[in-house]
């Protein structure tokens, strides 16, 4: 018997600058049916003032899919919401974790940890503007502001104002000296303080983001977490997703193989060659597929050497694919399909 229905929020990947495009999602889409899927930050000036479509636009096939916003006035974040519940989003989430310099000097992304009544008047405008769920992604602590008494106290403001569901990166953000990448990396992974955030406000949803490498960590964390958000393992070794609808959302059925995945790929990557958009914009999301299996050498070499070529076609991801043996890309013993308890 099938494990109960899980929500998306179970198991997510998270939202990635110039990874989680909507190409990226497609292609994770043919892993998994289940996993919610993030875009890329958006700042609602882009919505507001650039090309929306080009922003905005995605595959239906993209479902579950959730807009994350960038911005910090509550006025055009609603707007925004608005917009995304038009466009046919799942879910709008703020942004308040990322750290960068650009981010930081537009007032939106971590800093706005230190103004958590900001956060709140967004949060309330947002959740007025839109019958979408709006939740909120952000970190254990900025700079000096990283006690326990100010992680609660944010979350305590934003769910005053009626958010439910928070992403959780458990590290801390320096939001000067650090560049995003080292932000990452060195400030230490603190999974027990989200841990017991979670005991602490056991009413919402709390979601881990940061250090959550394969499924069978996620499972663990599901012990005592509402759901798992994993980032960068999901997409350097997108495989691993192949697993999830089986292993975390109880469901009946096989994982797709690697061959079945990029056939199921093509006929998107075709569509979209028709309309433009070069090879390898496309196929750069699949390029660790095959990572640690004979084969991915070739993989990655091809499609890095020639999709960038003018007219690269799908006969270039054929001459790719022809160097991974077949026990690779029909191999799916090493997956384990026993359902979450």
């Amino acid at each position: 018997m099938s494990a109960p229905a899980r929500p998306p929020h179970t198991l997510s990947v998270a939202p990635m600058m110039d990874w989680t495009d909507r190409h990226c999602r497609v292609f994770h889409r043919t892993l998994t049916r289940r996993t919610l899927l993030y875009t890329e930050m958006v700042t609602s000036g882009a919505i507001l003032h650039g090309d929306r479509d080009r922003h905005l636009g995605f595959d239906p096939a993209e479902h579950p899919v959730a807009l994350q916003l960038g911005g910090s006035d509550a006025r055009a974040l609603a707007e925004c919401a608005t917009i995304a519940q038009d466009y046919g989003y799942d879910e709008v989430n703020l942004n308040c974790g990322c750290p960068s310099d650009r981010v930081s000097s537009g007032s939106f992304g971590a800093c706005l940890m230190g103004t958590p009544d900001v956060v709140a008047r967004a949060v309330d405008a947002m959740r007025a503007a839109t019958t979408l769920p709006v939740t909120v992604k952000h970190r254990i602590g900025i700079d000096d502001l990283d006690s326990y008494e100010h992680l609660t106290h944010f979350v305590r403001t934003v769910a005053g104002a009626g958010c439910t569901t928070f992403i959780v990166h458990a590290r801390k953000a320096w939001l000067s000296g650090l560049s995003p990448k080292e932000n990452r990396e060195i400030p230490p992974l603190r999974h027990d303080v989200v841990r017991q955030l979670k005991a602490d406000f056991p009413h919402l949803t709390v979601i881990l983001n940061g250090g959550v490498l394969s499924l069978d960590a996620a499972r663990g964390a599901l012990i005592w977490a509402d759901g798992v958000m994993i980032g960068r393992a999901a997409y350097q070794d997108p495989y691993l997703l192949a697993r999830a609808d089986q292993t975390v959302f109880g469901a009946e059925g096989r994982p797709v193989t690697r061959r079945e995945a990029i056939e199921a790929y093509l006929p998107y990557v075709e569509t979209q060659l028709r309309a433009g958009q070069p090879l390898n914009r496309m196929m750069k999301h699949t390029l660790g597929v095959f990572a640690g299996q004979p084969g991915a050498r070739h993989w990655k070499r091809t499609l890095s050497e020639k999709g960038h070529r003018p007219g690269a076609g799908l006969e270039v991801v054929r001459e790719a694919l022809s160097g991974v043996p077949d026990s690779v890309l029909d191999d799916r013993s090493a997956v384990p399909t026993t359902a979450l308890a």
